[in-house]
């Protein structure tokens, strides 16, 4: 493949861009963040809720860019020779141009959307499929209303698979979304109670999911949890929408990916399984039930697109936790080692609870303890407090010997916990942090875990920073 992404001509086409200065024959990359920006790059001035990117423009082009993507009532902001690319709407030129990645693309396309285990089910999907063949994904959760036309047109023309994460959080989010995507496999990991706030119940939140089938190819293939309780509300809406080839996957003796057998392992799991027809076994470097679970769609979706199963298979064993998805680090502290399991990304009930299981497996050494740091999770409306307060069942079912509470919402825990299971509460992360830092000692396995906006990640941070060790090994790694 050629090193160019995008000739300028073809992306202004794309876009009916007007193009001003000296602009290069081509650029060999896409990017809306000038700090992280490489020479070469083009460089769209997307407006944002905090910044506008076009008081960026300069620096951007300083720093190497080959041009910068504005809007024409910014135009006179630059020099006659700023190398420009002018359109009315930045962001609508930058789906425009996504529209036009996907209609040159002949790759297998695979779109992932799904309440809980999104991103780790398409970096799994990346992992074996890149292993194949070329293969471009979603860059961390860039699943939304820039994330997916960004991740399409950052999308070579020559890759053999792309694989891109749809999310939403309100009803109408996902089909505008996944009618650019045009996947030929959509999968949907799972159907959980989140962003109750935003819907009137679960059935609600199956529906939004299933606008995912309204951009399927024709002749595309739905994988779907045969499990989830909304399975039968899924496949309905998919034949409602034309979808011939239905998949499920599940334990539920009628999945076409159906789990056999799990034996689950502190850092890692070993599955037996039967993939349509195809019995496999593999061991999966990520821990939990819930992984297992989702590396059946994983290899479903690999037999879809027809990629080699066997090779998919072996492959599971390399893939390895995400930051902020359950990424170990072994921590220097007094006297030994500790554990650091970083789950700080984001947090809903269904996520939760399978993040407590993990570290009910965890091995913690003697006299070592398995500690949950806990923020709230969000958008979960009139049940939030209920919510919370039901984690204590995962709580006292993983034997978790110490917990810490952060935020208004997770008081509803703290309060139904024992007095020997409080570990300290706070109003806030920041707050909380001083006291997990005292807390930590010599064998102890501690999970920090919460909703993106409870912003657990910096005590995730200051635990590096204080503690600095290592990466923590996994038990499946080949």
């Amino acid at each position: 493949m050629s090193d160019l992404l995008w000739t300028s001509a073809a992306m202004a086409a794309a876009m009916r861009a007007a193009a001003q200065g000296a602009l290069p024959a081509g650029i060999t990359g896409i990017s809306i963040d000038s700090r992280s920006l490489q020479p070469g790059d083009a460089y769209f001035a997307i407006k944002g809720d905090i910044h506008d990117g076009h008081l960026f423009v300069e620096a951007a082009l300083k720093a190497g860019a080959g041009l910068a993507v504005v809007e024409a009532a910014q135009r006179d902001k630059f020099p006659a020779n700023a190398r420009l690319l002018i359109v009315d709407d930045v962001l609508a030129g930058l789906v425009e141009l996504g529209r036009a990645s996907r209609a040159r693309l002949g790759a297998r396309v695979i779109a992932i959307t799904g309440s809980v285990g999104k991103t780790s089910t398409k970096e799994a999907l990346r992992r074996v499929l890149e292993a194949q063949g070329a293969t471009h994904a979603s860059v961390a959760s860039f699943n939304n209303h820039w994330g997916v036309p960004l991740t399409l047109a950052r999308c070579p023309a020559g890759v053999r698979f792309a694989i891109f994460e749809i999310g939403m959080n309100h009803s109408g989010e996902i089909e505008p979304l996944v009618k650019m995507v045009r996947p030929h496999v959509a999968v949907i990991t799972t159907v959980e109670p989140v962003h109750l706030e935003f819907f009137a119940g679960i059935e609600a939140i199956a529906d939004a999911k299933a606008e995912i089938f309204l951009g399927l190819e024709p002749g595309g293939v739905a994988i779907l949890n045969r499990d989830n309780a909304q399975f039968a509300r899924l496949r309905q809406s998919a034949e409602r929408a034309g979808v011939s080839r239905i998949v499920s996957f599940g334990t539920d003796a009628e999945a076409e990916a159906r789990l056999v057998d799990v034996a689950l392992h502190s850092t890692s799991s070993d599955v037996r399984a039967s993939i349509l027809g195809h019995n496999v076994s593999y061991s999966l470097g990520m821990p939990g039930r819930h992984m297992a679970m989702n590396s059946l769609a994983v290899l479903a979706a690999v037999e879809m697109t027809g990629a080699d199963l066997v090779l998919a298979a072996q492959t599971l064993s390399q893939v390895q936790p995400a930051v902020g998805r359950g990424a170990r680090y072994r921590l220097d502290v007094d006297g030994g080692e500790a554990t650091l399991i970083d789950e700080s990304y984001n947090a809903n009930p269904a996520s939760m609870e399978a993040a407590l299981n993990v570290l009910g497996a965890a091995a913690a050494g003697s006299p070592g303890r398995r500690i949950a740091v806990l923020g709230d999770m969000l958008e979960l409306g009139p049940q939030g407090g209920a919510l919370h307060r039901g984690l204590i069942d995962a709580v006292q079912g993983n034997q978790i010997d110490l917990v810490f509470c952060c935020g208004p919402l997770m008081r509803q825990l703290w309060d139904a916990l024992s007095s020997a299971k409080r570990g300290g509460y706070a109003e806030d992360a920041r707050a909380l942090e001083p006291l997990v830092l005292a807390a930590i000692r010599a064998g102890d396995v501690m999970m920090v875990k919460g909703s993106l906006g409870s912003r657990m990640k910096p005590i995730v941070s200051a635990l590096e920073k204080r503690f600095p060790g290592k990466t923590a090994p996994n038990d499946a790694a080949v």
